[in-house]
């Protein structure tokens, strides 16, 4: 890219190994050498990242102004702690999975290579299939309704959100990122907003991880 600096370095979820102070100084250093313009976290718990922006804080380094982090219609148990935390912060989001694995992009069923391959995500979503199927089939409705392919209505919603800033869009072919650009001609209402909320139900946290647990 010509470039001999990155705009934003997100780190990959939260380091157990290593001190916050190691991880926020060095985040720092990079900043100010020039190397780094802004720095962001990915997946991890929402009292880790508050430690994290206070060590930060104390030290008078730099601080997160974005958190990569998991969510989608499917999937919102950011926002029990994290989405509250990111909008006092002042902190950006950037969802990961916004379509959930191609889930919130067409009927679950459909057949897809990625349906067939991505084993981390039928980890995610499959289990909870039972509970998160009515809310798909809500999104195709109000997809049929205004014309739209599903991931337009699903995206849109994320973009209706305080926090989201930008989406992180798995596209493999040219058809998806046309479809996702369609988000933005989407003005959902309170009423479509509360009918793709109301059916959702607690989910067990994927995304940040305890100690010692793997992906």
């Amino acid at each position: 890219m010509n470039t001999d600096y990155i705009d934003l370095l997100i780190i990959h979820r939260f380091d157990y190994s290593t001190p916050i102070e190691e991880t926020m100084e060095a985040l720092h250093e990079v900043i100010e050498e020039g190397k780094v313009r802004f720095i962001g976290a990915s997946a991890m718990y929402a009292y880790q990242f508050a430690k994290m922006q206070d060590c930060a804080r104390n030290h008078n380094w730099h601080t997160f102004v974005s958190m990569q982090n998991h969510y989608n219609l499917i999937y919102r148990e950011e926002e029990r702690e994290m989405m509250k935390l990111l909008l006092e912060e002042q902190v950006s989001s950037t969802p990961y999975s916004p379509l959930a694995g191609g889930r919130l992009a067409r009927l679950w069923d459909a057949e897809s290579k990625r349906s067939q391959i991505d084993m981390a995500g039928k980890k995610k979503y499959e289990s909870n299939k039972d509970i998160d199927l009515p809310i798909v089939e809500r999104v195709h409705k109000l997809s049929i309704q205004k014309n739209l392919p599903q991931s337009a209505i699903s995206l849109s919603w994320l973009l209706h959100k305080k926090t989201v800033a930008s989406i992180l869009l798995g596209a493999t072919k040219m058809k998806h990122i046309d479809d996702a650009l369609k988000a933005f001609d989407v003005d959902l209402s309170n009423e479509e907003i509360s009918y793709l909320e109301e059916l959702y139900k607690p989910h067990k946290v994927v995304g940040a991880l305890d100690k010692g647990e793997n992906i």
